[in-house]
Parts: structure tokens; sequence; C-alpha cells
């Protein structure tokens, strides 16, 4: 039995309404690793959604300090701060992040909680901030975390073999930079985003914004042979179809095979 997943909470991207933002829980053996933390207080409901709790969860790795991926922990901290306070959470809470994130989380829940819930948090919380190729003993997984060299924010993305011997590469949400196209060629999985279609460019703005669209990302991603390329922050025009749309432009260019997933869809490993 295959007891390796991911369990997409949000697929969205950082405005909208019908998806929530990107976030994702990887599991092994019932052991999770949060991805990202969405920017709201929904973020709690889709842990439980999967059937989970924060009981479940001691390791969070945060990719960088968007409002749509950081904002979401501040209400993380709020549950947890109560259930630390009412001595209902055991262990540690562990956060991986590079150091505009830490920064950001340092100086942010001390004004958006109230005391009681900040001593717990600051007594119980490790905030461990990652150097660009550190390795971190996570959930049975070495992770190897390191800088994608973004044109914006500070922002990591991370790499591992699961027990079957295949490699997975999460990219974060930019583009992929040509410095590491030798770095994730031939790799079994990738998590890359897509914005849109290649055809709504001009509607969604996605370049100006150092994103992709489906044919971009499929087309580099297919020079590479990536086996399987998962695609995710997208925009949420197409909520009911996204799946089919997005699956039969990325077939013209991508010969392997192309995972869109839905919010909420388990993806096995």
């Amino acid at each position: 039995m295959n007891d390796e997943k991911i369990i997409m909470l949000g697929t969205g991207h950082g405005f909208t309404y019908d998806l929530y933002n990107t976030c994702f829980i990887l599991q092994n053996n019932n052991k999770n690793f949060l991805v990202d933390c969405g920017g709201g207080a929904e973020i709690v409901r889709r842990i439980e959604k999967a059937g989970l709790s924060l009981y479940d969860i001691h390791d969070v790795f945060i990719s960088h300090c968007h409002t749509d991926h950081l904002l979401g922990l501040m209400w993380i901290f709020k549950r947890l701060g109560t259930m630390y306070y009412r001595r209902g959470y055991t262990g540690e809470f562990n956060i991986y992040c590079n150091k505009e994130v830490a920064y950001s989380i340092e100086n942010m829940y001390p004004l958006t909680l109230s005391t009681p819930y900040v001593s717990a948090i600051k007594e119980h919380v490790k905030i461990q901030v990652l150097e660009d190729n550190q390795i971190v003993n996570i959930i049975g997984y070495k992770v190897k975390f390191f800088d994608v060299h973004p044109r914006g924010n500070m922002l990591y993305g991370f790499e591992l073999q699961l027990n079957n011997g295949k490699r997975l590469v999460f990219l974060g949400d930019e583009t992929c930079n040509p410095d590491l196209y030798e770095r994730i060629k031939n790799s079994d999985y990738v998590m890359h985003e897509a914005f849109c279609l290649d055809s709504e460019e001009p509607v969604f703005k996605a370049y100006e914004k150092h994103h992709s669209t489906v044919k971009s990302v499929c087309q580099e991603m297919n020079n590479l042979n990536i086996k399987n390329l998962i695609l995710y922050h997208t925009e949420d025009t197409h909520v009911n179809d996204k799946k089919e749309l997005y699956t039969n432009e990325g077939k013209l260019y991508f010969s392997n095979n192309i995972i869109v997933p839905n919010d909420m869809d388990e993806i096995i490993l």
C-alpha cells in the first residue's frame, strides 16, 4: 500500500474567490508536512476537511512572505495558541522558512494575538531560518530546501526523495528560473505554478507577474524530461472545467503525465 500523497488544500493564486490559495499537505505514513498556509482562516477548515486537525501537524514550510502564503498562519496560531493554553496540543510546532518570512512572522503575531496566546506561541513554536541547500529531516524525509532565485521577494523551494526512490521538487509560485534547470531535469515529480491558459495571458497578464501559462511551463518542463508535472496556483474563472482545459492544453506541449488538481484533490505518489 502506498502511504505517500499530496493533499491539495488549495490551488488558487493570490486573489481568487472560488479557489483557496495554494497550499498542501505532504503525507508520509500518516505524518503530515504542511506547505504554505493560504491567506485566511479557511486554512483551518481545509485541514479539517482533509480528515486532519492541528494535532496531526507539527511541521510547516512557508515558501515566501506574500499574503496568500503567510497570513493563514496567523489563524493557525490563533487556534494553536488556544490549544497550547488549554494544554490540548503536545509537542513543538516547527516552522521552516527563509529570513524574510521569519521576520514577517516574528513581527506580526505579537500584534495580532492576545497575550496568553502570544506567550504560548513564543514558548512552543520554533522558527527555523533556512539556508540555501540546507537539509532537514521532516516526517521521514531528508528535505533539501533551496533558493529559487526569484525576481521578487525571497522564495524557497525544496526537493526530496520519496520512499519509492522517486524525486519530488516543489518550485514555489514563480516561473522556474533557468538557473535551476540542471537541478530539476529528469525529476519524477515537479510542482510548478500555471497562472492561466496561454490564450488568456493578455487577460491575466501572467508574465508581468513572473508567472507562467500552461503552454509556457509545459514546453520548458518537457525539455527537461519531467515525468509528472503538477500544475497549481491558477486563476479561478474555469473552476468546473479547469482540469480538462489545462490538461488538454498541456498535452500539446508536454509528453509525459500532467496532473491538474482541484482544491482538496489527493495525488498519490
